[in-house]
């Protein structure tokens, strides 16, 4: 206890040094490279034998940077320049800082770094210390930080790697058994060593001959495909069996939490649409759309689980609109919502659905209705919403709501307006709903609509861990990787809700493994079952 009360007072004391470097004008990462210690009381897990180890002191300062701004592995390797901010010939890849935040650094180490960043990313909120990449105060301050300054545990120290190596294999056990190419029963490699790969090229980055390359060569030569075996394979799948195969592993995956009481129904689910980017010739592409003037992209909606539950992505249908290029019928966005519920209802409840402006459409409204099912969805501000927000003004009102009707070819329906202060600043937001709700009421009720953020990085993980590269033109290609990316999500948080279900007690913390993690593993070996 002795070493450990002295490690803790050397971890304050190089954060107030810090507080007040950052106080005085300095730049993060230029006070953080003048931080010379002290650190005697923490020991370098890896021997001075080690392969190519980096500097000790160099990847300490880098996770006290990390552990500061919050980033994620990967967005750290794309920044090579705090290489020689912290003594480092290179940033280490995404494997190798996960590899040493959890061998390399001992409990003590970890806890040297935690207790000393996060007490400065308090006293720069407390102080508005200008700091523009701090992370926000709430993500480092527990329950017990109101009454004492005491740093909560990492909750991955709480799980053996065993316990995680097993949850992740059972997790994703449970995302790929959806999926079937229906190759030949003798083909040389099954369907788990490609989706491995695929696995892989999203962890990576990389391209599909790249990335078989690579993989054999991390995993042995005869082990995966090559490239153009790997794209052979996913052009098996077609996209409406490749949909089915999605719902499959959705069920899979739902039937592993289906007992835990943690899990709640009915849901509150977010739907989306998200972009793809693409950048070649259009002609023959129908299901390539145009974003705007210049940019062209591919479309795909989702359906996701969100607010005080595990997120999940319950559903996901291309989104096919008609182009200058293309012969496709105009897009009509509520048969994609039609879409979306009805996979979603064939696995949970659905008691409320928030939506982004994109989805503002009458027709929307009714087919939500017609679903049986809550709506949230902010309204674009035309004339009339104008007339409203001006009368408001006049009245020297903050809140109102204005009872209108829905009434279209599929039927109609009672709904309202809800004015309400906008949270993005000034001005007033505008909300569209079924639910009966007061002008008492209406602004506690469109703070609902926040937890769509959870949906942000949702698609962050999605397309920034688990999506990989590809120049390919076919469609079943650009179908598959986005949908097995988002398998790959989900597989990794079904692995943090396994994982957490067995502790006693609330975690609401972050998740255990980073999505890096979580892909190393079921691209890597996983311990084989007894």
């Amino acid at each position: 206890m002795e070493r450990r009360d002295c490690r803790i007072t050397h971890a304050y004391m190089v954060g107030i040094n810090l507080r007040n470097d950052l106080r005085d004008g300095a730049a993060l990462c230029a006070a953080i490279q003048s931080i010379d210690g002290p650190f005697e009381t923490l020991k370098d897990g890896y021997p001075d034998w080690h392969p190519g180890p980096h500097p000790f002191e160099g990847i300490l300062k880098l996770f006290y940077y990390r552990e500061i701004t919050g980033q994620s592995y990967r967005t750290l390797a794309k920044y090579p320049e705090l290489a020689d901010a912290f003594g480092l010939t290179r940033i280490p890849d995404e494997s190798v800082l996960s590899r040493a935040w959890r061998h390399r650094f001992d409990d003590g180490v970890r806890e040297f770094i935690r207790t000393g960043a996060h007490y400065v990313v308090k006293e720069i909120h407390d102080r508005d210390i200008g700091v523009p990449a701090v992370r926000p105060k709430a993500e480092v301050v527990t329950p017990r930080d109101d009454h004492e300054n005491v740093i909560e545990d990492d909750p991955s120290e709480t799980f053996s790697d065993e316990q995680i190596y097993r949850t992740t294999r059972l997790a994703r056990e449970h995302g790929f058994e959806g999926f079937d190419s229906e190759r030949a029963a003798n083909a040389t490699y099954d369907d788990t060593q490609f989706f491995e790969l695929q696995t892989y090229m999203g962890m990576t980055r990389c391209g599909t001959a790249q990335g078989a390359t690579r993989f054999q060569y991390r995993r042995g030569q005869d082990y995966g495909p090559h490239g153009d075996t790997h794209l052979r394979a996913v052009k098996q799948f077609d996209p409406d069996e490749l949909i089915e195969g999605f719902e499959e592993a959705t069920t899979g995956i739902l039937s592993a939490i289906a007992s835990e009481a943690s899990f709640r129904r009915p849901v509150t689910v977010a739907l989306d649409i998200t972009t793809v980017p693409y950048y070649g010739d259009v002609d023959g592409m129908p299901m390539v759309n145009g974003l705007d003037e210049k940019n062209r992209g591919y479309k795909f909606a989702t359906l996701s689980i969100i607010g005080h539950n595990v997120p999940l992505v319950l559903a996901v249908e291309p989104v096919r609109e008609s182009s200058r290029w293309d012969n496709n019928p105009s897009n009509q966005v509520h048969r994609t919502v039609r879409s979306l519920i009805t996979q979603a209802k064939e696995h949970v409840p659905v008691e409320t659905v928030l939506c982004d402006r994109e989805f503002d459409s009458k027709r929307v409204y009714q087919t939500l209705e017609n679903l049986d099912v809550n709506y949230l969805i902010p309204k674009r501000v035309h004339q009339d919403e104008k007339e409203v927000i001006a009368q408001m003004e006049a009245d020297e009102k903050e809140v109102a709501v204005e009872t209108a009707a829905v009434y279209v070819e599929m039927g109609s329906h009672p709904m309202r307006f809800l004015y309400v202060p906008s949270t993005k600043g000034e001005g007033t937001a505008v909300f569209a709903t079924n639910i009966r709700v007061g002008p008492d009421e209406a602004e506690a009720f469109c703070r609902r609509y926040s937890r769509r953020w959870q949906i942000e990085n949702e698609y962050k993980s999605i397309k920034g861990d688990f999506l990989a590269k590809t120049s390919s033109k076919d469609y079943r290609v650009r179908l598959f990787y986005f949908v097995f990316a988002v398998v790959l999500y989900n597989i990794w948080r079904l692995t943090d809700f396994l994982l957490k279900a067995g502790v006693d007690g609330d975690m609401e913390y972050a998740p255990i493994l980073t999505a890096g993690e979580c892909v190393e593993l079921v691209c890597g070996k996983l311990i084989p079952p007894d």
